[in-house]
């Protein structure tokens, strides 16, 4: 077992002439299985082919691209783990000073937008070779998307990037399939009937699907109601079993997606996880202190795919698809074992989970047959009454990881949901969460405490994390732990104004939590939320929506979450008198501020002087507690 070649000279050490694929990745080299591009090639490896692995190449010149010499099947590009651009700029459009993704996290090893700057690269190369783009940014931005960065509305990826086919979704039996019709030798240009596949067509080409019809791109971007109207079309035709191909139009051109490809059904899925990854960043990285995104997953464990969960702010939606499905125990089992001979390996396992780890199943069992519903979520605003919340399964695999002989403990750090958790009759899974896996603190996503905020987010109302919250604390006294909850919170979602801010921070007064970090919106291509951020609509009920697209309101949103801080003490009044409530400046139990004369003067922070951390304690209780959170959030759907 080794990694792949990643240079001509390893290439040449394997004894081939050439490669089928060059695999082009805007991150590092990782080969382990929470990575797409280690699983995609490492499939494809398995099927026959010749993998090149070309990582974060030099984008200024087409020099580096010529690395493997011209590859006999084409080039995969993707930009990695996440959307270049999420991976650059924060919600506040500034540019971040380190990458997670990249040696030593060093920024700048990758393009922005880097699908479309590797391709052209690759075309002045080679000129028409094939080219297949794949990954999160592919996905997401595969029909006319509005984009936060330049604030308009840009073309699909396929067009700006003059790729051959994009692949959305989940991409192991689609790149499968293109692999396996190219190496018939059937043109690119002739590959239209893959499902998860998007392709550029002739008015009269013959398509392979039933069809459904959006807009033209100018009127897309000049027509805020015909951008919503074509995303709720696109987000209604994203499953396997019913939806139809979606067209979108580009003067004489169709843009055309197919519909997506099936998910993986458990089967699959273990052969996937039980093919050979190194688990670890490529040697080469050593001499940078290697790639800091290993050390969420080194010792974690992906169990499913997929999250029925429908947060308007996700991007899982759009890419996984709201089809649950999960690997076997004796699967997940295999996996573990490896992880404890692992040489580092310390006894625990850090994670057992997914895009949410609580999910093993579909929400219902007529989502095997007619597929999820188009128009009703499946938790939110209340639980669908078809609904089967059941962890049985799910407690099962956990005790088969922890009777593991050199496993210590295992700990649950990926998104548990809540309010599925709360719609489970038997609280066997809750009592076993509180008791065995909480690392001391529990992170979950109530997000807002607005229940119109919480409508908009596609989340529900608040009283159900209210109930949950009571519970894990009463369940925490009961096992004789201390133990305390990091919620998420969001600022500025569409829905949110400067009032729903003031009933956020009174609800974090009366709670005693002064949050570390808050979470401004980021608007992402493919969500819902994006949809109301630019066009003021919910696509998928067609009402109208607030949106503060105003920086300076923003910022007042955010100051009133930590009300508390002294540099937030202007913002903070700003706040207050724009939406009349000077009442919450005095020294009552229910006031955020003191009146000006009383406020503790504003501190001026040394940039030379470590600033000294906060404790963190428990919540609630009138305590501070210190809330950790990852700098990129898209692969999570945040």
């Amino acid at each position: 077992m080794s990694f792949l070649p990643v240079n001509k000279k390893e290439m040449e050490e394997r004894g081939w002439g050439d490669v089928d694929f060059v695999y082009v990745s805007g991150d590092a080299y990782v080969d382990h299985p929470s990575f797409g591009a280690s699983i995609i090639t490492r499939v494809l490896e398995n099927a026959g082919y010749r993998i090149g692995f070309l990582a974060q190449p030099d984008y200024k010149s087409c020099d580096a691209f010529r690395e493997f010499g011209r590859p006999r099947l084409g080039f995969l590009v993707s930009a990695g783990n996440i959307d270049s651009m999420v991976a650059h700029y924060t919600a506040a459009k500034k540019k971040r000073s380190d990458d997670y993704y990249s040696p030593g996290g060093k920024a700048g090893k990758r393009p922005d937008r880097a699908c479309i700057v590797y391709s052209n690269r690759i075309r002045e190369a080679y000129g028409d070779i094939p080219i297949i783009l794949g990954g999160l940014e592919a996905s997401l931005r595969r029909f006319a998307h509005y984009d936060y960065w330049d604030n308009k509305v840009r073309r699909s990826l396929l067009v700006d990037s003059r790729a051959d086919i994009l692949t959305y979704g989940m991409g192991e039996n689609i790149l499968l399939r293109i692999a396996e019709l190219l190496n018939k030798g059937v043109p690119v240009k002739k590959i239209r009937d893959v499902r998860g596949t998007v392709f550029l067509a002739k008015e009269g080409d013959k398509l392979h699907f039933d069809t459904v019809e959006t807009f033209d791109y100018d009127e897309l971007k000049n027509d805020k109601a015909a951008y919503a109207k074509a995303y709720g079309i696109q987000y209604r035709n994203q499953d396997s079993i019913y939806g139809k191909a979606v067209i979108e139009r580009y003067g004489d051109k169709l843009l055309v997606q197919n519909p997506p490809m099936p998910p993986l059904e458990r089967e699959e899925l273990d052969k996937v996880y039980a093919l050979p990854y190194m688990r670890t960043y490529h040697p080469m990285y050593e001499k940078d202190g290697g790639v800091p995104a290993i050390k969420e997953v080194r010792f974690s464990i992906t169990h499913n795919r997929g999250c029925f969960g429908g947060c308007n702010f996700c991007a899982l939606a759009f890419h996984q698809g709201r089809t649950v499905r999960s690997r076997s125990i004796e699967s997940v089992v295999r996996e573990a074992k490896i992880i404890t001979e692992m040489p580092d390996f310390k006894g625990y396992i850090h994670d057992i989970g997914g895009p949410t780890a609580n999910f093993r199943y579909g929400a219902c069992k007529k989502q095997l047959t007619d597929g999820v519903c188009a128009n009703r979520k499946c938790l939110a605003p209340t639980p669908c009454k078809n609904l089967v919340a059941d962890h049985t399964e799910y407690i099962e695999l956990l005790r088969a990881v922890e009777a593991l002989p050199k496993v210590k403990k295992v700990f649950i750090r990926s998104g548990i949901r809540f309010d599925y958790l709360m719609a489970d009759e038997s609280d066997a899974f809750f009592r076993k969460l509180v008791r065995d896996h909480v690392s001391g603190q529990l992170k979950v996503a109530p997000e807002h405490c607005s229940d119109s905020v919480l409508r908009q987010m596609g989340k529900p109302s608040f009283n159900v994390y209210e109930k949950f919250r009571k519970k894990y604390f009463a369940l925490s006294a009961e096992c004789g732990l201390e133990q305390y909850l990091v919620p998420y919170l969001m600022s500025s979602h569409p829905g949110s104004t400067l009032d729903s801010a003031v009933e956020l921070a009174l609800c974090l007064k009366r709670a005693g939590y002064a949050p570390e970090q808050v979470q401004d919106y980021y608007p992402t291509p493919g969500t819902p939320s994006t949809v109301m951020y630019y066009t003021g609509i919910n696509p998928l009920d067609g009402k109208k929506v607030y949106v503060a697209t105003d920086y300076r309101e923003k910022q007042l949103q955010r100051a009133l979450l930590q009300y508390n801080r002294p540099q937030n003490y202007d913002l903070v009044v700003e706040a207050l008198e724009k939406c009349g409530r000077t009442d919450l400046i005095g020294f009552g139990p229910d006031c955020l501020i003191k009146p000006r004369k009383a406020a503790a003067p504003q501190k001026k922070f040394d940039n030379k002087k470590p600033q000294q951390k906060r404790k963190n304690t428990k919540f609630p209780d009138n305590k501070k507690t210190q809330r950790t959170n990852k700098k990129h959030t898209q692969k999570k759907g945040r």
